[in-house]
């Protein structure tokens, strides 16, 4: 099968360009980071329609976006708002142009109202509904990420821990997250384009582990992965705030997509994985 990602050097877009090309398919990214003839958010842009017209199935994860850092520090800026504006109309019209099967990436903050994030998100299942493609709302997916600007929680610990002998919270770690590793994301994305009728453009599918760990806990199990190799010195930093990015307690995971596909790793497993790569880097150096 032709498959085009868009947002393929993100962090689950990496992933997914290269399972699927495990897996036997044709697959063409599309991400910015690779030139500005891939930039969504240009109009008309030939090279992207090209992609978008050849592809028999499109995944459209490019999006604007970081982790919790980079939400606080920028999701209310113009600019912020206008690259993701720009990037779902353009993309939105070429699905629609050439009558795409495709899946676009939300998020589970897409019911927050007063996150200007999840409230593009939010418009993009609108788009997608109207579409008749399937929307895929993500839980806190982890993994290897490339510009640590935008690292979520899990890559930005293990970052300081090397750096800087110590990984500092937002906040008091108490709140609770539902984290999924990249690679079983990328199972279920693959089994939602496997299946895509079976699913309803109107009923958004949830991925993610269906099993909440704190923040608390990620930084005692990667402070573990520092103990493993010898390091002793690595200290955890609670700060003294509550969580005030993910609080809305409307948001609830529907477990539906389990008829279909089971996440298989644990957070443990998920987190060593991910610390053993980050690793490599900092040995290099």
């Amino acid at each position: 099968m032709n498959i085009a990602i868009l947002g393929s050097a993100g962090q689950i877009g990496a992933y997914l360009k290269e399972y699927l090309t495990e897996k036997g398919h044709e697959v063409t990214g599309v991400d910015i980071v690779d030139g500005l003839h891939h930039d969504l958010r240009a109009t008309p842009n030939t090279f992207v329609e090209g992609i978008i017209k050849k592809a028999d199935f499109v995944f459209f994860l490019a999006f604007d976006v970081g982790g919790s850092h980079y939400l606080k520090k920028y999701q209310h800026t113009f600019q912020f708002i206008n690259n993701n504006t720009r990037m779902m109309a353009n993309t939105f019209a070429l699905l629609k142009r050439y009558n795409k099967r495709f899946v676009f990436a939300s998020s589970q903050m897409s019911n927050m109202s007063y996150s200007p994030y999840g409230v593009m998100k939010r418009v993009g299942e609108l788009h997608t509904t109207a579409l008749k493609g399937l929307t895929v709302k993500f839980w806190n997916v982890y993994g290897i990420e490339n510009d640590m600007e935008k690292a979520h929680v899990i890559t930005d610990f293990i970052r300081k821990g090397f750096e800087e002998g110590e990984f500092e919270m937002m906040t008091d770690g108490t709140e609770e997250r539902q984290f999924l590793y990249a690679e079983d994301c990328c199972e279920a994305l693959e089994t939602v384009m496997e299946n895509f009728t079976d699913f309803k453009p109107e009923d958004p599918l949830h991925i993610t582990s269906f099993n909440s760990t704190s923040i608390k806990d990620v930084a005692h199990i990667i402070q573990g992965c520092f103990n493993r190799i010898g390091r002793y010195d690595v200290n955890i930093k609670p700060g003294l705030a509550k969580d005030s990015v993910q609080l809305d307690k409307r948001n609830e995971a529907d477990n539906y997509i389990l008829n279909w596909w089971i996440p298989k790793t644990g957070i443990d497993v998920g987190i060593n994985k991910v610390f053993d790569a980050m690793k490599k880097n900092y040995e290099e150096v």
